[in-house]
């Protein structure tokens, strides 16, 4: 795979982009035309272009990354670093299968390891491009005052983005803006801490925040609305608790998408996540994804195809299969509540680990269990969206190195096929099914937890009642939306009804709370991270799962200290060398 620094995506060259735009989502499924000069593009139609090709890698995709270890290394899920590392899901698969994934499951990848430096270099070419569209923007003599205003805000809110996730995932990262080009031969931009990369992202965020219309002329395009939901987030990461709980109050209450419908959650929790539901009143800030187009599934979501069960119509290739802890978490006591003091790993859920499917297994029936459960992890014996019962080990590649369970979120149905995928590639699993980055749940749980943070303890509870209330309508129980239980599975569940006096306490089920909820998402790991929690939840989650029979986390172990983040990729250390000596400070540990 050719390999790229900053010396080559910080150019003044530019990105090869379309001059066409248009005034719908479609704006972002308009595939490169050519390589266009700094003087063509200095002109709105031109800067309108070059912001066009800054949201289009927010699909994970199209940049001089490349693809050398496939775009599931780059996915705007996130799927490999949040929820696999995070111990919502295995690799799966089978061990030889993308083998990159297994030191970053087990926290111990190295700075060589090619995945990181395809993510790095494809987040730095988003940085690029929005920096682009601000020089740019700058030269052109035809755009009012208010069209530089918004389209500083758009590119601001991009840039931070592209940041934000570097930050995640490399805590000690380089910021980068517009004035820093190769040209002006200031590129070898120093790593200053991740402190002083979250300000400047919070920055860019803030002027988003201050200056983005509250709608927008597309679906996909980020509104102030969704400026304030990524700001509340970057306050929880620096714990701002008190200007985390006022920004993301402010969206909760009066916050609409781009298109200027009131956020609110859906009705039922499996709506989410249906590709012909997406877009809706709960979905704050998504990439957008289309198929059928003419583009061989270039607008598609690539970054999600291995993660399908495998065999059958629904794709390939048996990767991202949910861990035995989290379908343990889904367990409820008498009461319907979770088991927030980490004991539901105590008495394992029944499953058919290493029962063949050609022998009999009947699924637990008895013990209670959230709703949420069946919309997020696949169990034998139970129906999988509208393909049936879910067989077993015939769906699955390899169980004794991955475990007996398949991932749901992102999966189209059967009756979708042809509608929301596309079989001009190589398999089925190219979906227009988005990949939601922020959505209102999120945002309430991380109201939530501010307000645990700064005394709401009252305020608190409510916000995770709602999220459970939604979660009760027995209209999106499995099987039940037929009227009839077709699914074996004891639902329950309850609502918080005590009063929370004690922080601890209350603190501990928010937290649980964004675990059930947003399992499979892709936050798991930088929730954890941000808590600093690692060295215990995640320690303790590698011996579980091995203990219940996930042979690959033998030998895992997570280091306080140094785990939290990935080392930077050593090609980009060896890369940014000035006098001899890189400017990068690698991460401490490696």
């Amino acid at each position: 795979m050719k390999k790229y620094n900053f010396k080559h995506i910080i150019p003044v060259a530019l990105s090869s982009l379309v001059i066409l735009y248009a005034c719908n989502k479609t704006y972002l499924e308009v595939p490169a035309a050519g390589a266009l000069s700094q003087d063509v593009l200095a002109n709105k139609v031109g800067v309108e272009a070059l912001l066009v090709g800054a949201y289009s890698l927010l699909d994970g995709e199209g940049s001089s990354a490349g693809t050398g270890n496939g775009p599931w290394a780059t996915s705007s899920s996130n799927w490999v670093y949040g929820s696999v590392a995070g111990g919502d899901a295995h690799k799966g698969s089978d061990p030889g299968d993308q083998n990159l994934i297994t030191p970053i499951e087990k926290w111990n990848a190295t700075a060589s390891n090619g995945y990181l430096d395809q993510l790095w270099q494809q987040r730095y070419d988003g940085v690029q491009r929005s920096n682009e569209a601000l020089r740019i923007l700058k030269l052109a003599t035809d755009v009012t005052a208010a069209d530089v205003t918004r389209i500083t805000a758009e590119a601001r809110f991009l840039r931070g983005h592209y940041h934000f996730e570097l930050a995640k995932n490399f805590g000690n990262i380089p910021y980068v803006d517009e004035t820093v080009t190769y040209a002006a031969g200031n590129y070898m931009v120093a790593n200053a801490g991740n402190a002083a990369a979250l300000a400047k992202i919070e920055a860019d965020l803030k002027f988003a925040y201050d200056n983005l219309p509250e709608t927008m002329n597309g679906v996909g395009r980020a509104n102030k609305w969704a400026a304030a939901a990524y700001l509340g987030k970057v306050y929880m990461f620096e714990k701002k608790y008190a200007e985390a709980k006022a920004i993301l109050t402010t969206v909760i209450t009066s916050g609409k998408t781009s298109l200027g419908v009131k956020y609110a959650l859906a009705d039922k929790f499996s709506d989410i996540f249906n590709p012909a539901k997406k877009n809706s009143s709960e979905h704050i800030f998504s990439v957008q994804m289309t198929v059928n187009d003419g583009t061989g599934a270039a607008n598609a979501n690539s970054g999600d195809a291995l993660n399908f069960p495998y065999g059958g119509e629904t794709g390939c290739c048996g990767f991202f299969q949910p861990s035995f802890s989290l379908a343990n978490s889904f367990k409820v006591d008498a009461n319907g509540l979770p088991y927030i003091d980490e004991t539901y790993n105590n008495v394992p859920l029944k499953s058919d680990m290493g029962i063949s499917a050609d022998n009999a297994f009947t699924p637990d029936s008895v013990t209670p269990m959230d709703p949420r459960v069946d919309w997020t992890v696949g169990r034998r014996g139970v129906p999988f969206l509208d393909w049936g019962i879910m067989p077993g080990s015939t769906w699955v590649r390899d169980q004794g190195s991955a475990g007996p369970y398949e991932p749901l979120k992102h999966l189209f149905y059967k009756a979708q096929i042809g509608i929301f995928t596309d079989g001009s590639s190589w398999t089925n699993g190219f979906t227009a099914n988005n990949y939601p980055l922020i959505r209102l749940a999120d945002v309430m749980l991380l109201a939530a937890e501010a307000e645990v943070e700064t005394g709401g303890l009252e305020a608190a509870r409510a916000y995770v009642n709602l999220i459970r209330t939604r979660a009760s309508n027995k209209a999106g129980f499995v099987g039940l939306a037929t009227g009839k239980l077709a699914s074996p599975t004891n639902y329950q569940i309850g609502l918080y009804t005590g009063a929370w006096t004690d922080a601890a306490t209350a603190r501990k089920a928010v937290r649980f709370e964004r675990k059930i909820e947003l399992a499979m998402e892709g936050h798991r790991f930088y929730d954890i991270t941000r808590w600093g929690i690692g060295g215990t939840e995640l320690n303790a989650y590698a011996k579980s799962e091995l203990k219940q029979g996930y042979s690959t986390m033998s030998g895992a172990s997570y280091t306080t200290g140094k785990s939290e983040y990935l080392p930077l990729p050593q090609n980009q250390v060896d890369k940014m060398q000035k006098d001899g000596k890189s400017v990068l400070t690698q991460n401490p540990g490696y």
